[in-house]
């Protein structure tokens, strides 16, 4: 019979070891157990959370975030409630990766982009599109969710965006989306949607500043690979 959370030595169990130690203390599995809360008649919440942590294989805890309510769900000692938990959760942690007020934030270039946005693009298994909308001196105004896609593939709607802008008041923009591969570098696909949305921005005296591509602790602007490519060219 498997052993219960409280008949293990108080230096073992999650909540009293977090007391004692301190946070930083706790394994992955048990962090997630504090979250679970409690465990099943079969199973202590630790045992649970190594089973979940089972599913990333290799990856890390990231790999959580891109797990829907109903994947939870699916998992054996997980209900609604605890689904609830978890993701609420990992939505915290990619808030808290972003300054305290963007609207604060000055972009002096991608750098300061990717940056800003690894933490909500590490591990995602589908890509998605974002847009910094910023006022003329380049402070942000917003940073929207604009399209989910799969795997290789997303599609802006490039009305929305201009609406958008437009409801903000923003006089430049940036486009930002992830390849899940992990690699940066712009498809063919990306630097056509980028020149097309430049030309739709620019009738509405809107000024694309950059597209830019996050891969695995890596970016790219669309605006500087090309740039590269004319140069190889000349």
């Amino acid at each position: 019979m498997s052993i219960k959370i409280k008949d293990l030595p108080e230096t073992e169990r999650p909540y009293e070891k977090l007391e004692l130690y301190g946070e930083k203390s706790l394994s992955d599995a048990e962090l997630l157990a504090i979250i679970i809360k409690s465990g099943t008649k079969g199973e202590t919440s630790v045992q649970i959370a190594q089973r979940i942590l089972k599913l990333g294989k290799n990856e890390d805890i990231s790999f959580l975030k891109d797990l829907g309510l109903k994947q939870l769900m699916d998992i054996k000692g997980i209900g609604k409630v605890k689904a609830i938990q978890i993701k609420a959760c990992c939505e915290l942690a990619i808030r808290m990766s972003r300054p305290a007020d963007y609207r604060k934030v000055k972009i002096k270039g991608p750098e300061d982009v990717a940056k800003m946005l690894y933490g909500e693009f590490i591990n995602s298994k589908r890509e998605v599109a974002k847009v910094l909308l910023l006022d003329n001196s380049n402070m942000i105004l917003k940073i929207q969710d604009i399209a989910l896609g799969g795997s290789n593939f997303v599609n802006v709607d490039i009305k929305e965006v201009i609406s958008l802008a437009i409801g903000v008041g923003a006089l430049k923009i940036i486009l930002v989306h992830n390849h899940p591969t992990g690699n940066s570098k712009p498809s063919n696909a990306d630097v056509k949607f980028t020149e097309k949305l430049y030309t739709a921005l620019s009738y509405f005296d809107i000024d694309l500043l950059d597209h830019i591509v996050i891969g695995n602790m890596e970016y790219t602007s669309v605006y500087q690979y090309v740039q590269e490519l004319k140069n190889k060219d000349v």
